[in-house]
C-alpha cells in the first residue's frame, strides 16, 4: 500500500499537504474515515486559498462540506452536554 506514495508530486504543496495528513491521520485516530475527511479538507481548502478554486469538481466541495460537518458534530454535542 505504501508504494502508492512514490507517484504523489510533493512539489506540489497542494497536493503533498492532503496527501501526507490522509497517510498520517489515518492511524493516528484509528480511523480511516477520519483520515480520508481530513485529506478531503485540506485539499478544498489549499485550493481554494491557493487561487485554483476553479479547479475544484462541485463534487469535491460537497463532500468536503460534509467532512466538516462530520467533524463539527462531537465538538457541537459536547457543547450542549
Amino acid at each position: 500500500m505504501m508504494s502508492q506514495v512514490k507517484e504523489i508530486d510533493f512539489s506540489d504543496f497542494t497536493i503533498a499537504l492532503p496527501a501526507f495528513l490522509t497517510i498520517v491521520v489515518m492511524p493516528f485516530t484509528y480511523s480511516i474515515a477520519n483520515g480520508i475527511g481530513a485529506g478531503f479538507v485540506s485539499y478544498v481548502v489549499l485550493r481554494a486559498v491557493s487561487g485554483k478554486a476553479k479547479g475544484i469538481h462541485p463534487l469535491m466541495w460537497a463532500i468536503a462540506a460534509m467532512f466538516v460537518a462530520y467533524f463539527a458534530v462531537g465538538p457541537i454535542q459536547a457543547a450542549f452536554n
